[in-house]
């Protein structure tokens, strides 16, 4: 029991760790209605787009400025 609950912490702090460092997460302060959970929802999905991404050898705080800065690369993650 203690081995599948360490796991699944695990699993929820790098998540959040990753979260945190490549998209600030924890400095936004989205509280009307469902801004919290709407925000957080998309940057998982852009977290997800920027991991499977092996075009670039940044990070993905750096694949992000990158897809920020380049309309071609962010066009290339986002599929078009």
């Amino acid at each position: 029991m203690n081995r599948a609950i360490r796991q699944h912490w695990g699993i929820e702090n790098k998540l959040h760790w990753a979260l945190d460092v490549s998209f600030a997460e924890d400095l936004n302060r989205k509280h009307a209605g469902h801004a919290a959970q709407n925000f957080s929802l998309l940057n998982r999905i852009a977290r997800n787009l920027l991991k499977q991404d092996k075009t670039c050898k940044l990070g993905i705080k750096g694949k992000r400025l990158k897809a920020g800065w380049d309309n071609d690369y962010l066009l290339q993650l986002l599929g078009n």
